[in-house]
């Protein structure tokens, strides 16, 4: 492996987060890893435990978000390079549209065909630090608005296509005053922007990058350092948050593309992904440098391609896209359940969100079929199965906060309480 071209700029801001402990501020929650206290309620529909419901201004993938009482989502309307991006912030309490804006497209995007029909233009879950709200556009750029909804900065990380021109898939994280941001898809590079300007502060080039859409995870590492870890063709790093230099990597053998993040265990990493066959790699957190040999613990052929997994009391959860529930041993990589979901529409890819686990259950949203709840044990005994609320695809991960769900379509966003 080659250590990938690092170029930091020394730029001193200060920043600081004030969201609150209720708040899901980026993907899969504030820490990224798809957890939430307290309860939800167990099913819901159009009749029953449902709040209020938006209709949206175009489609998407994206998560939504709550912070300080606000919903953040983002959509796209058009295709191509007409293809506008916005972003809406609506009450968390009555669904009240608070403020929009759009983004018009880049002057080249990629056509709306293949696999981008699947998850379209607004893939990228925005990521709030209580004063701004930062949103990944892919070749439209980063956009940073105020809470109320003035344009701050806007920054173009790249006009690249992979070859397969699949469109980004990866949200924005941000650590100590810096947007981090995977431009595989656009620059072959991870990014480090200056949350207050835009400006950049760090970039890691790597033509491994290619085919890489998952969502960096944020890690105290060797020495206290926090440490971007996040998954790709054929290796895992761990990436100076401050500098972007990288501090270790490991080989691994997924090859094609990765879409899941990094799991993070009590000692081990879990990652996930690749194609035409899919692989899980357990990597003993720690060291420095080259780790391939040192702390490799063991892989699997049980994976998942496109949703990101949860891990918990020893063991890893997730639905794959092709609509199986898989229960792994954490410490073994055995796998202790394999089961395919009852009443799950066939066809395409039946699921594309990651589950959310909250208190003692889990929850699956599915692309058609609605949403799937089980027990929060290695059994994952299916307990309950909510319809769908509209007949467009649910791709998005919900958002989860004050004992509310917060879930995305193509269509609207519903808040049930």
């Amino acid at each position: 492996m080659r250590f990938p071209v690092v170029v930091a700029l020394c730029v001193v801001s200060v920043f600081s987060i004030t969201a609150s402990g209720e708040d899901w501020s980026r993907f899969r929650g504030p820490n990224g890893q798809g957890i939430a206290e307290g309860t939800i309620p167990l099913t819901w529909s159009s009749e029953e435990n449902l709040a209020w419901s938006v209709e949206l201004p175009g489609e998407g993938s994206s998560s939504p978000i709550v912070v300080d009482n606000r919903v953040y989502v983002t959509c796209y309307s058009g295709s191509g390079s007409d293809a506008k991006r916005h972003i809406v912030c609506l009450d968390a309490d009555s669904g009240k549209q608070l403020w929009t804006d759009a983004i018009s497209g880049p002057e080249r995007e990629d056509a709306y065909q293949g696999y981008i029909t699947e998850h379209g233009y607004a893939s990228g879950t925005p990521v709030c630090d209580g004063k701004h709200v930062y949103a990944f556009f892919g070749k439209a750029g980063v956009v940073a608005w105020t809470v109320e909804g003035k344009k701050v900065w806007q920054q173009d990380v790249g006009q690249m296509s992979s070859n397969r021109q699949w469109g980004s898939g990866s949200s924005p994280v941000l650590h100590e005053g810096i947007l981090i941001v995977n431009a595989s898809e656009e620059a072959r590079a991870i990014i480090g922007l200056d949350a207050a300007t835009g400006n950049e502060r760090w970039k890691a080039e790597y033509d491994l990058l290619e085919l890489c859409y998952a969502t960096p995870i944020l890690v105290p590492g060797e020495g206290d350092v926090m440490e971007a870890v996040i998954s790709m063709p054929g290796e895992v790093w761990g990436l100076n948050a401050t500098t972007g230099k990288i501090r270790w990597f490991c080989e691994i053998g997924n090859g094609g593309n990765v879409s899941p993040s990094v799991v993070l265990g009590e000692d081990a990493f879990y990652t996930f992904g690749g194609y035409p066959a899919q692989q899980t790699n357990a990597i003993r957190r720690g060291g420095r440098k080259d780790i391939t040999e040192t702390h490799h613990l063991w892989e699997s052929r049980d994976s998942s391609y496109v949703p990101t997994p949860l891990y918990f009391d020893g063991h890893l959860y997730w639905v794959s896209h092709r609509g199986q529930a898989f229960v792994v041993n954490a410490k073994t990589g055995e796998t202790v359940t394999r089961d395919r979901l009852d009443d799950l529409k066939s066809g395409g890819s039946p699921v594309y969100a990651s589950p959310i686990k909250v208190g003692e259950r889990l929850y699956v949203v599915t692309r058609r079929s609605g949403t799937y709840v089980f027990e929060a044990t290695p059994e994952m005994k299916q307990i309950a199965k909510s319809e769908p609320l509209d007949e467009s695809d649910f791709n998005a991960t919900p958002a989860i906060s004050n004992g509310r769900v917060y879930l995305r379509s193509n269509q609207a966003i519903f808040c049930v309480k």
